[in-house]
């Protein structure tokens, strides 16, 4: 009834086994290599795989990611120890996800040395690591530990591989407007242009009454929303909406 396609795979025809029955594999994996627990382990496991490769950005091929979560998937069937106190979905995730992270950085237009590259892919394990056991996200020091380098050496790595944006992608928007990374880029040699646009804006500020100057201070100095702005005027959030508008109207009109 609720079958999904995905990667040429029918989710709703993919075998579910208990955690009695997912030891009970693994138990003859490992200590008979029996080839065929192992398929049917892999089978019972595809789920895992398809719901990791959801997390990432859909401009990515799914086909391809989904072989690569299933080489994941392979290496931590490979390397998972039934002595560890742990499931193996608790360990295949991290295993899954920093080889879909490998590939992605890999194959991308931006070479990155292969140095830091493999710091980064360390400190991604790592971090996973430590989520996964203590529940929240790990801090920089933490996954310096782990590794055996320096934070400084760590936050390089994975800045380096970090997903490149677009100039053009939003950094801001509301109803109305939108703010795009390349907007705020500048020519250094426009500094007396900006100066004189921010001695200018700061004239036409000047010229406003004492509660549009205390919206827009509100507004875009300390980042409050009409809301608060409304609640802290005793006024409506409808008025505050109107007197920002008006407020920034005469100053555009001044400039």
């Amino acid at each position: 009834m609720h079958k999904v396609l995905v990667c040429g795979l029918d989710t709703a025809k993919l075998p579910k086994i208990t955690n009695k029955e997912a030891d009970e594999l693994l138990l003859k994996i490992k200590l008979e290599n029996d080839e065929d627990a192992k398929s049917k382990f892999i089978m019972a496991n595809l789920r895992l795989v398809l719901s990791l490769i959801q997390r990432f950005d859909s401009k990515h091929n799914s086909d391809d990611l989904f072989q690569v979560g299933v080489i994941g998937l392979l290496k931590a069937i490979g390397n998972f120890d039934l002595k560890y106190n742990v499931k193996f979905s608790t360990y295949a995730v991290p295993m899954i996800t920093g080889e879909i992270k490998r590939y992605l950085k890999d194959n991308s237009s931006i070479k990155v040395p292969r140095s830091a590259r493999d710091i980064a892919y360390k400190a991604l394990q790592a971090r996973e690591a430590i989520e996964t056991k203590c529940q929240r996200n790990a801090t920089l020091a933490e996954i310096a530990e782990a590794i055996n380098f320096n934070e400084q050496e760590v936050a390089c790595a994975l800045n380096a591989v970090s997903e490149p944006i677009s100039i053009y992608e939003n950094v801001f928007s509301d109803e109305e407007d939108s703010l795009s990374l390349f907007e705020q880029l500048y020519d250094k040699g426009e500094c007396e242009d900006i100066w004189n646009e921010k001695m200018l804006l700061k004239q036409s500020f000047l010229t406003l009454n004492e509660k549009e100057r205390a919206i827009l201070k509100a507004r875009y100095y300390l980042d409050k929303t009409q809301m608060e702005i409304a609640e802290k005027l005793g006024v409506s959030q409808a008025q505050v909406s109107r007197l920002e508008k008006l407020a920034l109207k005469k100053m555009k009109a001044l400039m």
